[in-house]
């Protein structure tokens, strides 16, 4: 009988590092959460980047297949990304690379957004009663990379790529951005990579007292 697979990790402060955190192997073996189309409309809630009427309606109103042929394409615009932060993380980002982002221009020039006005969930003392929420238009399934794609674009724009990192444990792949106030973070979790460094120079020591 093999083990469940764990729940997603959502560890690096920003959606579409978690996003390349979908592949991973914090535990010594790989494991995929994209594997599916039900997995990505899983994760996509899970991160909340989809809500649950949503995913409902994916799930219900598409035929066999076609979710999992978006799946696919978060695969591919996945590992297409994970090459663009890799290749500028640690440094400000330049105006030059634009001339890297067609794939992820692409993605967004798809996006059928809108703000609709409706009544405001805020502060009840407020005078103002009403709010612009911003929506979209979900009308095949692969509008559902949209929100991903959003939140890379949001990285590239609004991140310091100086603080975006790889956790320092020596097997690890798992990414994040140091949020820190002294950007000393160098693990993905303490509860993982973190512990494991832990134990090892606990190992360390008693060897060279003994």
């Amino acid at each position: 009988m093999t083990n469940p697979r764990p729940s997603p990790m959502f560890i690096a402060d920003a959606r579409s590092l978690d996003f390349l955190n979908t592949i991973a192997a914090p535990w010594g073996s790989q494991i995929e959460w994209l594997g599916h189309g039900h997995d990505l409309l899983a994760w996509l809630e899970q991160a909340g980047l989809v809500e649950a009427g949503v995913a409902k309606a994916m799930r219900t109103s598409t035929i066999p297949g076609e979710l999992d042929a978006v799946a696919a394409q978060a695969r591919v615009l996945r590992e297409w990304f994970r090459g663009f932060v890799l290749a500028h993380a640690g440094r400000q980002i330049s105006a030059n690379a634009i001339s890297e982002l067609g794939p992820l221009n692409r993605h967004l020039q798809c996006d059928e957004a809108f703000c609709e006005i409706v009544r405001s969930n805020g502060d009840p003392t407020s005078h103002h009663h009403l709010q612009c929420r911003w929506n979209r238009r979900w009308r095949t399934p692969d509008t559902l990379l949209l929100p991903v794609a959003q939140a890379m674009a949001d990285l590239v724009c609004s991140a310091d790529f100086s603080m975006v990192k790889k956790c320092e444990g020596p097997t690890c792949t798992l990414l994040f951005l140091d949020t820190t106030k002294g950007h000393a973070r160098r693990w993905c979790s303490m509860a993982v990579c973190g512990n494991r460094a832990k134990q090892a120079s606990h190992r360390a020591r008693v060897k060279s007292a003994g």
